[in-house]
């Protein structure tokens, strides 16, 4: 069996593009022309770019859009941010805005991973293209880039660290995000992966929590019901994370439980340093959503498309040794 000093090799590191390469839906060719009601680019940089993200009430979907929305205006465009807070009608009707808006580029972070395939169709076949961030959708070729992070060397950093700080022993419980999402499955696997190398590791219960925290907290406490004595929580975000502390605090069993978390949310960086969440991995959001907006701008300007659609971009590990070089929001200063 596979023992822990050799599970560095499962762990791809430094900065993994994955290569997934497509082409624009149209397919455009050498010369840089496009079919009819599609944009081959070669303007200038100006007009409105729409973004669209989650839930705002999250801080991680907060400062997605507000970076991206930033970078726009400092480039020269108009931006403006929506949210569809996982509802495809929403989405669909929020890309229909852009489009009657005369949106030059869209920046979305998708709904559903099948559900939102339609409406990324629905903005190509306008003409506007697409930049997709954080979630992926199951079709290639419709969006100029899908920018996420690499959710599975995240999660194998995630739990590497997870089984440590368990001392490679003890029952747990895990929080699941929305399924939906294809990351909460990537996640869940990735933790998989790497714990069951670990024969004296059992995972007891598993609860789907859909990313956020009241749920987190609630699913957690019914876990601890049906499991009173386990020894860790681990979670696929930070929001499902830092519920579970709250129900293991009213539960008088927080000190006595290890918890993990997912995506470097200031809330839960405080709660890496203060001692009440051993781990947080961080989510390069701040990265891919400016670099979603750049690779837009270059696409308006010069029509030049990027050479692969799909790209994953490492996540970092937030400890207590190493929580102080996050200097602000979802940025690391390592």
């Amino acid at each position: 069996m596979l023992r822990k000093k050799t599970l560095g090799s499962m762990i791809m590191v430094g900065g993994l593009i994955v290569g997934l390469t497509a082409c624009s839906s149209g397919g455009s060719d050498d010369t840089g022309s496009a079919p009819e009601g599609e944009s081959a680019g070669g303007g200038e940089a100006g007009g409105l770019i729409t973004i669209i993200v989650n839930d705002p009430a999250n801080p991680y979907w907060k400062t997605e859009g507000d970076l991206a929305q930033a970078k726009a205006e400092e480039l020269g465009y108009e931006a403006t941010v929506g949210a569809h807070e996982g509802d495809t009608n929403t989405e669909n009707t929020l890309i229909d805005t852009a489009i009657a808006n005369d949106s030059v580029a869209i920046i979305l972070d998708p709904a559903n991973a099948d559900g939102s395939i339609g409406a990324v169709k629905k903005a190509d076949e306008a003409g506007i293209p697409v930049f997709l961030v954080n979630a992926e959708i199951n079709e290639s070729g419709l969006a100029k880039a899908q920018l996420v992070s690499n959710n599975a060397q995240g999660a194998a950093l995630g739990a590497q660290e997870y089984v440590k700080q368990m001392g490679e022993e003890g029952t747990y419980v895990e929080l699941f995000g929305a399924p939906s999402d294809n990351n909460a499955q990537t996640r869940s696997n990735g933790f998989e992966t790497v714990i069951s190398q670990y024969p004296d590791l059992e995972k007891v219960g598993e609860e789907v929590a859909n990313w956020d925290r009241t749920e987190g907290h609630d699913k957690a406490q019914a876990l601890m019901q049906g499991n009173p004595d386990i020894k860790g929580v681990l979670a696929g975000n930070d929001e499902m994370a830092l519920g579970a502390i709250a129900a293991l605090k009213e539960a008088g069993k927080l000190e006595d439980v290890i918890v993990g978390g997912f995506d470097g949310a200031p809330d839960a960086v405080e709660a890496v340093k203060n001692g009440e969440m051993a781990y947080t991995v961080l989510q390069p959001v701040a990265q891919f959503s400016e670099t979603a907006v750049e690779l837009a701008d270059d696409f308006i300007r010069t029509g030049t498309e990027p050479e692969t659609e799909k790209q994953a971009i490492d996540c970092i590990l937030i400890t207590a040794e190493n929580a102080d070089k996050m200097t602000s929001p979802f940025v690391y200063e390592g």
